[in-house]
């Protein structure tokens, strides 16, 4: 995959995608994806970011990207690492992820976790000082119910603001991105003999617990694919690496 990228079918999707979806990112980033939540099936959730809708507001909100980096980056400026995992994490259940309040729940107890904050704050710190994929390891089974699909969405936030000292910036790998690297890897199996029936590929690229290596091979991935992608018709030049990974989610 290092070698081979995108398949050809893999870059049509991307530019079918881009077609469909440029008048809304005039940016050239996902900046504008928009999740909706429900407020009030969050009130047992503390802390609050205060530019979120209020918890006791009725009906539904909206939250951006654009605006989860800014509440993190507020968030970070103050050291309230639990606060900015709050705003990644309902941005990242939205309304559909939370079925019965699962979602709430599940981040309740993630809260409860005595050394969540130290174990945040470890991992900005070894972002900072280190790589997306040392932050990764540092979380990596150290909070219970907090896997990687929804710290690595932390992370992603996080280095919008405090970049790695070494390697790529960190981007979002859940279960769905992961199915979307196994294809491509079963294609690139497929095609060079090495993997024909795709075994490999479902072995590397699980639904979940990736290894930091694991972790550091997708960033590694990511942000060549997107220069490849970038280099050819139909793809913004100048797109991030994120670009890629929000259509590569929605785009499969």
């Amino acid at each position: 995959m290092a070698k081979s990228l995108l398949p050809d079918e893999a870059l049509r999707a991307l530019r079918r995608w881009w077609s469909e979806n440029a008048a809304r990112l005039p940016d050239k980033t996902p900046g504008a994806h928009t999740v909706r939540y429900t407020p009030s099936r969050w009130a047992q959730i503390t802390p609050w970011p205060s530019t979120l809708a209020s918890t006791t507001c009725d009906g539904d909100a909206a939250v951006s990207r654009a605006q989860v980096t800014s509440i993190v980056k507020d968030a970070l400026r103050r050291e309230a690492f639990t606060e900015a995992l709050v705003a990644t994490y309902v941005w990242g259940k939205g309304k559909g992820g939370s079925p019965g309040g699962s979602g709430p729940a599940t981040l309740q107890t993630i809260l409860a976790a005595d050394d969540l904050e130290a174990a945040l704050a470890g991992a900005v710190t070894a972002l900072s000082q280190h790589s997306a994929q040392a932050a990764y390891a540092a979380l990596r089974g150290r909070i219970s119910w907090l896997g990687p699909s929804f710290f690595t969405k932390f992370l992603y936030f996080a280095g919008k603001t405090v970049p790695p000292a070494n390697g790529p910036e960190p981007l979002v790998l859940d279960r769905v991105l992961a199915r979307r690297m196994r294809f491509l890897a079963s294609v690139v199996g497929r095609k060079t003999d090495h993997d024909p029936g795709g075994s490999i590929a479902a072995w590397v690229w699980r639904d979940r617990n990736w290894s930091p290596h694991r972790y550091q091979v997708y960033l590694s991935f990511m942000h060549a694919a997107a220069r490849q992608a970038a280099s050819t018709d139909g793809w913004p030049p100048d797109a991030s690496p994120d670009l890629l990974e929000y259509a590569l989610f929605n785009a499969g």
